[in-house]
């Protein structure tokens, strides 16, 4: 016969519990509509700065690409990787398989015989990353609940500062795609040295992209020539740093997305096993109930019987 009292225990802990992921699971749903918000009204701005990008680096020749220091390509000995996670849990596997697949191409590039060192965003992943025993160059946690360009700023200006200090020779972005409500997809993008392949927008996100490989670039740039005012070095010196600032802040806006779609799933998932726990619970704890009951009545019974 079970343990009346114990299970009695269970069972309310487990309605405590499910009281909790509850509320999560609402708190997540509010923050994610605004989320989702913020990230639908980015795209636009980014698939433009990307485009604008585009059109200034082909305006120029090979020679004079080498030149600029942020766009200049050197033997790859050593990479650079902006790992993007979460400083908190609670969010199903979303952690969990950013980390996989950053420890998947560590193996990838080590094996290529290319030295990686990180620059980590998130607890999470700082946390599991400086387990590795791979060199963690820069490290930024506690990010606001809504990205702010500042921290943006501050994280391209790292990954600018190792590359131009030849610390790495390219940097690489892993994050996460905002796709829907039940589906993030994982990315792994090239950061630095800007090249005339700008990184477009995944076409599911219903972006349209003007890298050479999809061949959507203006075919107005080989017809005219483009004029810079006051001058092509000065406009590069404000739009190479925006491009890769802005790559970074809406890096945050689609994984802060992800993370809270999954966080919304996982605890909604976790509310349903706890319904279906305490039903299961709640089973038997009447029917060891009953038997009890059952148990007693039979010794009341046979009491009577033998006092006649």
């Amino acid at each position: 016969m079970p343990n009346l009292k114990t299970l009695k225990r269970r069972i309310s802990s487990i309605k405590s519990t499910k009281k909790i992921t509850q509320a999560m699971k609402l708190v997540a749903a509010s923050k994610v509509r605004k989320a989702q918000a913020r990230v639908l009204s980015s795209r636009p701005y980014t698939e433009k700065l990307n485009s604008f990008t585009l059109r200034t680096v082909m305006a120029l020749d090979g020679t004079e690409r080498e030149e600029v220091p942020l766009m200049a390509k050197r033997e790859v000995k050593t990479i650079g990787i902006i790992a993007i996670t979460s400083d908190r849990g609670l969010c199903g596997s979303y952690n969990t398989n950013i980390i996989k697949k950053v420890v998947l191409r560590i193996q990838e590039l080590k094996k290529a015989n290319i030295e990686v060192k990180l620059i980590a965003i998130g607890s999470k992943g700082v946390n599991v990353f400086r387990r590795t025993g791979v060199e963690i160059i820069d490290r930024f946690t506690q990010i606001p609940a809504i990205p702010t360009i500042e921290i943006a700023n501050l994280i391209a200006q790292s990954a600018e500062k190792a590359f131009l200090e030849k610390k790495v020779d390219a940097v690489e972005i892993i994050g996460t795609d905002f796709i829907s409500m039940l589906r993030s997809e994982i990315y792994i993008k090239n950061f630095l040295p800007i090249s005339e392949n700008t990184q477009p927008i995944n076409p599911e996100l219903g972006g349209e992209s003007f890298s050479k490989e999809n061949n959507h670039q203006p075919s107005t740039i080989n017809q005219q020539t483009v004029l810079f005012e006051p001058s092509l070095e000065k406009v590069l010196e404000v739009i190479l740093p925006s491009y890769l600032s802005n790559m970074i802040f809406h890096g945050l806006f689609e994984a802060s997305c992800s993370e809270l779609a999954s966080r919304m799933n996982a605890m909604s998932s976790a509310t349903t096993n706890a319904k279906d726990l305490i039903d299961r619970l709640t089973i038997v704890y009447n029917k060891g109930r009953q038997a009890a009951i059952t148990q007693e009545l039979a010794e009341i019974a046979g009491g009577v019987e033998a006092m006649k």
